[in-house]
């Protein structure tokens, strides 16, 4: 039986005895270059999350209105204003030509000649106190009193009175710079409390700082803030003891009248420093200390200011100070001492500026500046506490403006030597010129800004003060040679 030969594979060697074939080369295989690694994939959820619920279709927004494009005023070169809108000199080019403005004029009008008309009427005031004074004592008299109640009597009938004009002049000032600062900024101004432009608005208000809570901090010093406002208010009071309204018309007719004004009025600082201090606030302290440093600066250009006139007058009496001011230059021109050459210009505007200063009005207000330190020295003061040291402010401002009246405007005298000027009383022209000098006073308020402080500072002892010395050095150049 022939045995066949046995098939190996070529893997595996041949077994021993027989030589292994020598096998045939290959061709090289190509190099493939490596393939990029392949990001691992994201591991499968555990459980499949059921599929949300389709959300409901958002409802389609409306319509967007189409704003009329604006049409500018080609009147006024095409800014700012619409066509529908205009300045005050376009809308009324001819004032006279609304019926409302000619209702208020004929209102002014009334109100000015009917106040004249009755001054005259009524007369000098200084004809009816001697009969009022010697009634009282004839009344006393008669019910056998001893004559030192008539005296008394007639003392508390003259402080009453000045009491009531320190009373009533601030809610009449408050009113008027309201109505006044509206029209200086295009408004209206109070128009609807007591009906007639808003004239009880500043009652409202007193009554409603009358009902308002009386807080005092808890940090505060209580009875050096109780006691604040009182120091406040009363030297001013006492200030307008001497001031004379008219001829004749004083409360007390003292010989040192100015030096008592300037010294008792002075003392009000006392008060602001209390209110600064007793309060427990570091902005009122700064207010405190503000108004201590201004008031004692502004003090010193402000007295030296009126030396010149006390070296015209000859005399520190506030009636003797009118009297010297008496008759005309050239029978046209009143003697007046603002109308004295240089002299009397640079004295007035020193007092009118260092006035502003003292009763911390703009641009002097930093005492209570409301941009740096809340409300200054009266920042924690409510009610009636506030309300006080504003009454003391406006009373402040009225005896400032019945001083340069005094002192630079001839007092009760007339501006004009003829006939109808000259049967009105010198009363009502005294009160004229206050109210001339108190709008003065408002007008600086809304005209200027505030000043800085270290400015303020500056402006007076660099400025007021040098030039309060060198006036008073003409004035006696006047004097020698003139």
């Amino acid at each position: 039986m022939t045995k066949k030969p046995e098939k190996h594979d070529e893997k595996h060697p041949k077994p021993h005895g027989e030589p292994a074939k020598p096998e045939a080369a290959k061709p090289a295989e190509p190099v493939k270059p490596p393939e990029p690694a392949k990001p691992a994939p994201a591991p499968t959820p555990a459980a499949a999350a059921p599929a949300a619920a389709p959300a409901a279709p958002k409802p389609a927004p409306p319509p967007k209105k189409e704003l009329p494009k604006p049409e500018f005023n080609p009147a006024y070169k095409g800014r700012l204003l619409t066509n529908d809108r205009y300045w005050p000199t376009q809308r009324w080019k001819n004032v006279w030509d609304v019926p409302g403005y000619k209702l208020s004029a004929a209102i002014l009008v009334f109100i000015i000649f009917g106040g004249l008309g009755f001054a005259a009427a009524v007369g000098e005031l200084s004809q009816w106190t001697p009969k009022l004074y010697d009634f009282i004592v004839a009344q006393n008299a008669a019910h056998g009193a001893p004559r030192i109640v008539a005296e008394i009597v007639w003392a508390a009938i003259k402080i009453l009175v000045v009491l009531h004009v320190i009373l009533v002049a601030p809610i009449f000032l408050v009113w008027w710079e309201r109505k006044i600062s509206a029209h200086i900024q295009s408004r209206m101004g109070p128009m609807y409390v007591g009906g007639w432009h808003g004239v009880l608005q500043t009652v409202a208000d007193g009554i409603k700082l009358l009902l308002k809570e009386d807080i005092t901090p808890v940090s505060a010093d209580k009875w050096v803030h109780r006691l604040a406002p009182l120091v406040v208010v009363a030297p001013c009071i006492l200030a307008f003891a001497p001031v004379s309204f008219g001829k004749e018309l004083s409360a007390a007719n003292l010989d040192i009248g100015a030096l008592y004004i300037f010294a008792v009025a002075g003392a009000s600082v006392i008060g602001i420093m209390m209110a600064g201090w007793g309060s427990g606030n570091k902005y009122s302290l700064l207010g405190g200390l503000r108004s201590a440093a201004q008031l004692v600066s502004y003090e010193l250009p402000r007295s030296f200011s009126i030396v010149p006139v006390l070296m015209f007058a000859g005399s520190l009496n506030l009636t003797r100070i009118a009297d010297a001011q008496a008759g005309y230059w050239g029978g046209v021109l009143p003697r007046w001492f603002i109308f004295y050459p240089v002299v009397g210009q640079i004295a007035f505007l020193t007092f009118l500026i260092a006035s502003v200063s003292e009763t911390n009005r703009i641009p002097f207000d930093l005492p209570e500046a409301e941009s740096e330190l809340v409300a200054g020295f009266h920042t924690e003061f409510s009610g009636m506490k506030f309300s006080l040291f504003f009454l003391a402010e406006y009373a402040y401002v009225f005896l400032a403006s019945c001083l340069a009246s005094a002192f630079f405007l001839g007092g009760g005298a007339s501006p004009f030597p003829w006939a109808p000027f000259t049967l009105v009383p010198s009363w009502a022209w005294f009160l004229g010129k206050v109210l001339g000098v108190v709008f003065t006073f408002l007008w600086f308020r809304w005209t200027f800004p505030r000043f800085r402080v270290d400015r303020v500072m500056d402006f007076n002892w660099k400025f007021l003060l040098p030039w309060s010395f060198a006036n008073i050095a003409l004035a006696g150049l006047y004097l020698l040679f003139i």
